[in-house]
């Protein structure tokens, strides 16, 4: 594995399959993410990556020196530097220039945070738009869109996490927006609506109103109830999943009323995934 005078990393090392453990992956891959030269292949190589020092990186490397400290800010304040703190804490950082400069700028800004080949940083525009309060629910939708169909998981991850708290806040407008997104063609888009919207999630608060009433999703979930792709089929079998937990008799009624309606292997994975923590019970 090796890098050209170019910054042009070989196809080797694109193609890696990424350590299973931190202390495993190599001192070049590690430099290569930090510099933001390259995109991590596995949440191993997602969590190693410093983001203190890829931070300092795209400082300089968008020539924005001067501005360092207003960036660098919020990040500095923190007490615990977890991966789920940092991010926002660093989104936080940009939006604060960004509230500094003219409309064109930050466009200019954003757009090269947004269009980088670091993941992480890509991650980092998508909690922008959460961070955003000038931006109301369907704004917020609208620009999140992007990174929530990215090619890299991590980013995908990060764009319904960073607009989860906006989607609670306003649930109701929020499924009314998302059942476009069901019916969408990328499966990305239509996990998205799922995901972002589970009752308990992962690394995420939950939102109380869906697990007291699941219910209220159901136009959402009808829609992928037999969806084609694995991806989405996981998300939906794992909503319902939350959901038993506090409602286990509606979550067995959903399952039920499917399994007759759409007897397919999809819908039978999806069941079979909804009700693992029942049948464990």
């Amino acid at each position: 594995m090796k890098q050209d005078k170019n910054g042009t990393v070989d196809e080797a090392m694109m193609m890696r399959t990424g350590a299973s453990r931190a202390s495993a992956i190599p001192a070049q891959v590690i430099e290569l993410l930090n510099r933001g030269q390259l995109e991590t292949v596995n949440l191993t190589e997602w969590l190693a990556v410093d983001q203190e020092k890829l931070l300092g990186r795209i400082v300089r490397e968008l020539g924005l020196e001067d501005e360092r400290e207003t960036i660098m800010s919020p990040l500095a304040r923190l007490s615990e530097r977890k991966m789920m703190t940092v991010i926002p804490a660093v989104a936080a950082g940009w939006l604060d220039l960004m509230e500094l400069v003219s409309v064109q700028d930050r466009a200019g800004i954003f757009g090269e945070l947004a269009g980088h080949r670091s993941d992480s940083v890509r991650c980092w525009a998508a909690y922008v738009i959460g961070l955003d309060e000038r931006l109301g629910l369907e704004d917020k939708l609208a620009g999140i869109r992007p990174f929530a169909a990215d090619s890299h998981f991590g980013v995908r991850e990060i764009a319904w996490m960073a607009v989860r708290e906006s989607i609670a806040h306003e649930l109701q407008e929020a499924i009314g927006l998302l059942r476009e997104w069901v019916r969408d063609a990328d499966a990305n888009l239509r996990r998205f609506a799922v995901e972002s919207t589970r009752p308990r999630g992962v690394w995420a608060k939950h939102i109380a109103a869906l697990k007291e009433n699941p219910a209220q999703a159901l136009p959402l979930l009808e829609a992928v109830k037999s969806d084609p792709a694995k991806y989405v089929q996981d998300s939906v079998g794992n909503w319902l999943n939350d959901a038993s937990k506090t409602k286990p008799e509606w979550v067995l009624h959903v399952c039920d009323a499917w399994l007759k309606a759409s007897d397919t292997k999809a819908t039978r994975r999806i069941v079979t995934k909804a009700s693992r923590s029942i049948t464990k019970g």
